[in-house]
């Protein structure tokens, strides 16, 4: 495919106009200003399309998120976070099975897809289910089994344990790469400290990424602290977590000495700006954390919290937050945000040659309506995309070259069927429940 006279964010996430990219296979083949003629051969044997009107940009790599929850968008209104979890989601999530984890991920890649997003940081179970979702739908997906442990049993014969072990040896690098299996501890106050070094070891010696919930709330933070003493930073960083690739959601309720472990260890935040505000959890300092040159990627975490996938949505409210949280005006500039939602997402995921429109990288991009009436005038267009654009502006999606979205139309999956599925499913589990 051939795009012509286009606006492009550059890879460096500058703004450059009336330019030309060719992809071939799965990458970026070219981007400039000319058309080379080595390309004229390939240009003519494939779609031309005319971007008058029309930006490029990296497509979005959701950090942090439980996609198999749309079951339950909606669904736990007014809560706190440890009301929400005990009284609707652990009930709700007692009645799931690998069939409505399959829709309900098919979903969230719907509207993910259609909004931009081609790849999330997802923690769930019944994770081969939601594994098969993404492949079907031709996505991408970080994917590991949030575990949960409780007792002094050995995790290592845990049935979660052991689907997660099943999950990396059949799922990992499937799908040419698209999907990767990570491993997750869900949070320490879900787990023992034996739990946390089990899986930590089973990481570090598979060469797996880590995924946890760090700090979300004050009552997790503190009762950490009553329990051993240290912050769950501290914990974490004691139990062998962070001595892998990690990236650790939300980070809220971070102390001084919990910035320096981050550092040092070098993890990855996945902040949730919507989500904290809904449930109340509070706000991250992400502009300390740019400034202690941390690694700060965007995420919406699931629709039960949030209660959509719009990253473009994500961008403005984490702006907002850091505003609010600095007390000052454009407290995060709009090439910081757009680099969080989408380079910092995919080099989260272990995704190297992801995230920007340059030669050779992969060809993950969407493509968003300029002249739509909410974009109208543009005086400088990544402070737009941050505050004005949402992701019903986006007209094209594209993964690995594979054109999954285009102008209203799903082209790899039954939107309809996924809809009349998920709402099926919720009665019947809101039945059960009542």
């Amino acid at each position: 495919m051939f795009f012509k006279n286009i606006t492009v964010l550059n890879e460096n996430f500058e703004v450059c106009e009336n330019m030309y990219v060719g992809i071939k296979d799965d990458k970026i083949e070219y981007v400039g200003t000319e058309v080379p003629d080595e390309l004229y051969s390939y240009i003519y044997n494939s779609e031309i399309y005319d971007g008058a009107g029309k930006l490029m940009m990296p497509a979005f790599y959701n950090a942090h998120a439980h996609s198999p929850m749309t079951l339950m968008r909606g669904y736990g209104e007014g809560l706190s976070l440890q009301d929400w979890l005990e009284k609707k989601i652990f009930p709700f999530e007692d009645k799931l099975d690998g069939y409505a984890v399959y829709w309900g991920t098919m979903l969230a890649l719907a509207e993910g897809i259609a909004g931009g997003i081609v790849s999330s940081t997802d923690l769930y179970y019944f994770s081969p289910d939601e594994a098969d979702a993404v492949l079907d739908a031709g996505a991408k997906m970080n994917i590991s089994r949030s575990i949960t442990h409780f007792d002094d049993s050995n995790p290592l014969n845990s049935p979660r344990f052991r689907e997660m072990e099943y999950l990396v040896k059949e799922y990992h690098t499937g799908g040419m790469r698209r999907l990767l299996t990570d491993v997750s501890l869900h949070a320490e106050y879900t787990n023992t400290e034996k739990s946390c070094k089990a899986v930590a070891d089973f990481a570090y010696y598979n060469r797996l990424n880590m995924a946890v919930h760090l700090s979300e709330t004050k009552r997790e933070h503190e009762e950490c602290k009553a329990r051993h003493g240290m912050t769950p930073a501290a914990f974490f960083e004691k139990t062998g977590v962070f001595n892998t690739r990690t990236t650790a959601a939300h980070c809220v309720w971070l102390e001084e000495e919990d910035f320096e472990i981050l550092k040092r260890k070098e993890v990855i935040v996945a902040t949730c700006p919507i989500s904290n505000m809904k449930l109340a959890s509070g706000i991250a300092d992400v502009r300390k954390m740019l400034d202690l040159r941390m690694n700060v990627a965007l995420g919406t975490d699931s629709v039960a919290s949030n209660n959509s996938l719009d990253m473009f949505e994500e961008m403005k409210f984490a702006a907002l937050c850091a505003n609010i949280k600095t007390g000052k005006a454009s407290a995060l500039t709009p090439k910081e945000l757009l680099y969080m939602a989408t380079r910092a997402g995919a080099l989260a995921q272990g995704r190297l040659d992801c995230g920007k429109i340059a030669k050779g990288m992969k060809a993950d991009l969407q493509i968003i309506d300029l002249e739509k009436a909410n974009l109208c005038p543009v005086h400088d267009l990544r402070t737009s995309l941050v505050y004005s654009a949402h992701s019903g502006d986006v007209v094209l999606t594209m993964c690995d070259g594979k054109i999954l979205y285009r102008d209203g139309e799903f082209l790899t999956i039954d939107i309809e069927k996924a809809r009349r599925t998920v709402n099926i499913l919720t009665k019947k589990i809101l039945g059960e429940l009542n």
